[in-house]
């Protein structure tokens, strides 16, 4: 845990020195057109947006063609006009682009879903309890430094839209090299301290240790490959692919769901089977994507091969801080959720009780994480093309599709309740995640808020915004989950995430009210201008 508030603090100090950097405002209206050097890659022209937006750019494709086609409308927009799905052109054009987003999202959870399943059928709450703390582990430190496809995505559809593919292959080649690096370091550490790792999540005598050690490591040779995978997925979504992926991952599950029972019960290997079962499913998709990668004249060994390019490496750094430093934030919040859980009690039937809530919780989520990505791109889309009023009513649009698909994901999950077997036999296990299941389909109305809600803030460039409202909704998770776990147990868990995406729901609603780009009065400001 405190190795991850030195890497917050870290990664603070480097966002704070991005967004320090001087603004191309001057250059833009000398005449260069934004977003030909990658390196500039989030620079816009001061006078189309606040100051702070115009650290972080869009992508040159979507860039205005002049100062005289901003809109002169000065028409506020209340955050209930076109708030409502309505089967219009609006509501259409977000399904269209959300569809193959959310079956790309869906696929990912599939894996540990699987695992949970398998292992859950064991029959021993210690090993699902064990096997669900390595996840977490394994899951934390990945997307800690898995900042690659955020920034390597809009680089590869910028210079693949411009026809520049030499281009595009060095930016893919080099977010292959930089991965390679960071994925050999995540495995040598998980395979050499694997205790440490767990500490963060497990007392140095859980009785889950003996089966949280030996899948931790063997999954961390997943490390690299996922990764890999990563990258690939990021470098087709450029190309505006989402099918590719999709096929990929599909494959690649349907091999570990066919491994899992084999190596599980029949071999009897047990957690460790699950294990091996997943890092075998994640090279296949790896190779994959290389494989596919080459095809499409995406990759070239040579570049791979070569030494990498501080001048290419900068901007996937740098972008990468004020993403991760959020990453760091939520990531601290679940490991301290999953310790509390693992030393409720001894038997593990708690922490097993939490795996099953948690793994249904982020399963539902995947439709609201996948329309927080469409609003990233989205929005900003509609400020260039039709001016910001219009952007706002597509926001307003977004927060509905939120409310709708959360509150249905909501009362769906509550109709699963008595299913709650099928992922473990044991009564006592069935009986302490009833609660938890319940409060997570309450908790789904408010995450179809935040999720979109954060994902206009990624796309207005209020990265640093977002950053600090998830800094502090954790620190007053981690606070209601000291005391709220004291008075209610699991049940006070489960109260503390509503503290925690109550506070996130707050910094949303801050920044569509009142200083984010695209609230009221700041929309006066810019179409004023």
């Amino acid at each position: 845990m405190k190795a991850l508030l030195l890497i917050s603090l870290l990664l603070l100090t480097v966002c704070a020195a991005a967004f320090s950097l001087p603004s191309t405002a001057q250059s833009d209206r000398a005449g260069t057109r934004p977003g030909r050097s990658f390196g500039k890659q989030y620079a816009v022209p001061a006078s189309s947006l606040p100051e702070l937006r115009s650290r972080f750019s869009l992508p040159s494709s979507l860039q205005p063609v002049s100062e005289d086609a901003a809109s002169d409308d000065t028409t506020t927009v209340s955050p209930l006009e076109s708030f409502l799905p309505r089967g219009d052109k609006l509501d259409r054009s977000i399904i269209k682009i959300s569809i193959p987003a959310i079956a790309n999202f869906a696929i990912n959870p599939l894996i540990g879903a699987v695992d949970l399943y398998f292992v859950g059928q064991m029959g021993n709450a210690l090993a699902l309890a064990g096997q669900s703390a390595s996840n977490q582990v394994f899951s934390s430190a990945f997307w800690i430094i898995s900042f690659l496809p955020s920034v390597t995505t809009p680089a590869v559809a910028r210079h693949y839209a411009a026809g520049e593919i030499e281009k595009a292959q060095d930016v893919i080649c080099q977010a292959l090299i930089l991965g390679s690096i960071l994925g050999l370091m995540g495995t040598a550490f998980l395979l050499l301290k694997p205790d440490l790792a767990l500490s963060s999540v497990l007392s140095a005598n859980a009785p889950a240790l003996q089966y949280a050690r030996p899948y931790l490591k063997i999954r961390a040779l997943a490390f690299l490959p996922s990764l890999m995978s990563t990258v690939g997925f990021s470098a087709f979504r450029g190309t505006m692919d989402t099918v590719t992926p999709l096929k990929i991952s599909g494959f690649a599950n349907a091999f570990n769901a066919v491994l899992d029972p084999v190596l599980i019960f029949k071999y009897g290997w047990g957690v460790s089977g699950a294990a091996i079962a997943t890092v075998v499913a994640e090279f296949i998709s790896a190779l994959s994507y290389f494989t596919l990668l080459g095809k499409a004249k995406l990759i070239r060994l040579k570049k791979i091969l070569a030494l990498p390019s501080l001048s290419t490496l900068r901007p996937l750094l740098t972008g990468g801080a004020a993403v991760q430093l959020r990453a760091v934030a939520l990531n601290v919040v679940f490991l301290a959720v999953t310790r509390a859980t693992q030393t409720l009690d001894k038997t593990g039937v708690a922490a097993a009780a939490h795996s099953i809530a948690i793994q249904v919780f982020n399963v539902g989520g995947i439709f609201l994480l996948a329309l927080s990505t469409v609003a990233a791109f989205l929005v900003p889309s509609k400020i260039v093309t039709e001016g910001e009023v219009e952007a706002k009513r597509t926001v307003n649009r977004l927060m509905g599709w939120g409310l709708v698909l959360g509150s249905l994901l909501g009362a769906f999950q509550l109709l699963l309740l008595p299913f709650i077997s099928v992922f473990t036999p044991l009564k006592e296990v069935q009986l302490a995640a009833r609660n938890p299941s319940i409060i997570a389909s309450v908790l789904q109305v408010i995450n179809g808020l935040v999720f979109i809600g954060e994902g206009v803030m990624q796309g207005c460039g209020d990265f640093l915004q977002l950053a600090v409202s998830n800094i502090v909704a954790g620190g007053a998770m981690l606070v209601a989950l000291k005391y709220f776990t004291l008075w209610w147990g699991l049940t006070g868990v489960w109260m503390s995430f509503g503290v925690f995406n109550g506070v996130r729901l707050a910094g949303v609603l801050l920044h569509q009210l009142r200083n984010g780009a695209l609230a009221n009065r700041n929309l006066r400001n810019t179409t004023n201008a």
